[in-house]
């Protein structure tokens, strides 16, 4: 009987698939090292843009500035149970707040008309960009792909929506063009990339611009998914 169970389990641990590898820390650092501060600062640029437009104090697009670049990645954190990454960061804070004196001290004209598109296309670089990070990050820690995608469209995607909420304007989720799937679509080759073991210095850049390309074709032809019932266009 014994010899049954020991063939039994050996031919369940033969057959028992492999496990994704978890992404190293260290490349995981290398990839912050590379993408914070570019992609904070371009977050918390729409967030600026937008208060500018809205022709706020400094202190509103300060503001306006941290909350964009810091908060996706601040809900991610909270859920997975990571240290908040920008409590730890000397220079997260920092940046924002150059980011808003760059845009308070730039001539208005820039951002004050409403045909100007670029808060959506900062937007849209920091989207692509974060949801990579966020999906990377997660794996790094021991997060199943699936939630891993998942932290990753957080992390692009929830600053940008407390930025439309505070400023008390219809959610960028709840808008005609693509918002989360190029987020999502970013998300998903990443986590899928890792589990096909692809060298993740392809997949990560590749996976950047698939999200960015998907935002910037919503942009610029207001492409939406179908919404429920007989007319209209999806929000998301």
């Amino acid at each position: 009987m014994s010899q049954i169970f020991l063939t039994a389990l050996s031919l369940s641990t033969m057959t028992r698939l492999p496990a994704a590898p978890h992404l190293p820390a260290s490349d995981v650092f290398a990839l912050i090292a590379a993408l914070d501060p570019a992609g904070i600062a371009i977050t918390a640029l729409s967030g600026a843009l937008l208060a500018a437009r809205m022709r706020q104090t400094f202190v509103t697009m300060a503001f306006f500035a941290v909350v964009t670049g810091v908060g996706g990645g601040t809900v991610r954190d909270l859920l997975i149970g990571a240290p908040v990454f920008w409590v730890h960061n000397a220079w997260t804070a920092p940046v924002c707040l150059g980011v808003a004196l760059l845009v308070w001290f730039s001539p208005a004209r820039w951002w004050q008309g409403e045909g100007t598109r670029v808060i959506e296309w900062a937007d849209a670089a920091g989207l692509g960009a974060y949801a990579v990070l966020g999906t990377a990050k997660a794996l790094a820690l021991g997060v199943a792909p699936v939630p891993a995608a998942l932290m990753g469209v957080i992390t692009g995607c929830v600053g940008g929506v407390i930025r439309d909420v505070i400023a008390g304007r219809p959610s960028i989720i709840m808008r005609p063009e693509l918002y989360v799937t190029p987020a999502a679509l970013t998300s998903a080759i990443c986590a899928g990339g890792h589990m096909a073991g692809l060298d993740k210095m392809i997949v990560w850049p590749l996976a950047a611009l698939a999200g960015f390309g998907l935002r910037g074709a919503a942009i610029h032809w207001q492409l939406g998914l179908p919404a429920y019932g007989p007319k209209g266009n999806g929000e998301t």
